[in-house]
């Protein structure tokens, strides 16, 4: 309990200062939006850190996925018009900032109608192909695509997603001639490689880890700085001869814009607390801890950073909003 002292320190303060001092509670269950499909990166991890966040903050925290729209645009629209209440929150990866370079007049702005929860993790990525297709490194892969030029390509989880961007990457980092088809969410997409009906994608390693395990795919290559504990045995593209080749994925938690501060720090609490207690998990999904990113303002200063790299990397790519 509070000693009176502490009450009427509290009492004395300007109403403002102890709204902001006074902790949030939810007053009823959580909506996390995911705006991709299931089965996905940002989909296995919100729902990773969903039970978690319920026990620090003391109700449900419940994922809703709404795909749809460039770069997961329909999810994105729905939590910027969200009331401002804490109640609804967006989790979201790269695609958040790679908006502008896809859509010529977004019905939001992807910085300045949302408030900053949480950095949730870098997470490497790697390359996988159909295991039937007789590749069997990243080598073999160059030499397919430089023999038959403009005959294959890339699976990508929607215009601007993780695995569309690494997916160009990759293309400008080989000089080689192919294209990618986009598909609704990264399950899609790499069911596109199980099936043959794309010869690759570059997929984050969480969602990535159970098929790769269950041999319905290969692994190639990471396109990362290091290899990495999940999957030892796969070479980084430096190691296998592409070091241009380099693309991490990362994820977010964010909240309408003018949500309350005392709201905010609530949330990121929460969350902290949930990467805590899921540690292990997070680790074996090879999702790594970002620490210097570690408060609501930190986030929204991190995503100014991505959307000037991420924008000017598909410019190059010569994609064009439309």
């Amino acid at each position: 309990m509070p000693s009176r002292r502490s009450l009427l320190a509290l009492a004395a303060l300007p109403a403002a200062a102890r709204a902001q001092t006074a902790r949030w509670v939810p007053d009823r269950p959580v909506r996390v939006v995911v705006p991709f499909a299931p089965g996905g990166t940002t989909d296995v991890v919100a729902r990773v850190l969903a039970e978690g966040a319920a026990a620090a903050l003391g109700q449900s925290v419940v994922v809703e996925n709404r795909p749809g729209g460039a770069a997961g645009l329909v999810g994105m629209d729905a939590v910027a018009k969200a009331a401002p209440d804490g109640q609804t929150i967006l989790v979201h990866s790269n695609a958040h900032v790679i908006a502008p370079a896809l859509v010529a007049r977004l019905p939001f702005d992807p910085i300045g109608d949302f408030a900053g929860i949480a950095h949730l993790g870098r997470i490497p990525q790697v390359l996988v192909v159909n295991p039937t297709s007789g590749i069997t490194d990243l080598a073999g892969l160059l030499a397919k695509l430089q023999a038959e030029p403009g005959k294959h390509h890339f699976a990508s989880a929607g215009i601007g997603s993780a695995v569309h961007v690494a997916g160009e990457v990759f293309r400008a980092a080989s000089g080689t001639d192919i294209q990618p088809v986009h598909y609704r969410g990264g399950g899609p997409a790499m069911q596109a490689v199980v099936t043959g009906d794309a010869i690759f994608v570059v997929d984050p390693i969480p969602s990535a880890l159970g098929i790769i395990r269950g041999g319905a795919v290969r692994p190639l290559a990471i396109a990362g700085p290091q290899r990495v504990g999940s999957l030892p045995e796969v070479p980084t593209a430096a190691e296998a001869g592409l070091p241009e080749f380099r693309h991490e994925a990362w994820l977010v938690a964010l909240a309408p814009a003018r949500t309350p501060p005392a709201a905010l720090a609530a949330l990121q609490a929460a969350f902290a607390a949930a990467q805590q207690q899921a540690a292990a998990r997070l680790a074996e999904l090879s999702v790594q801890p970002v620490p210097e990113v570690a408060t609501p303002a930190q986030v929204m200063e991190f995503l100014q950073a991505e959307m000037r790299r991420g924008v000017t990397l598909l410019r190059a790519a010569g994609v064009q909003p439309e």
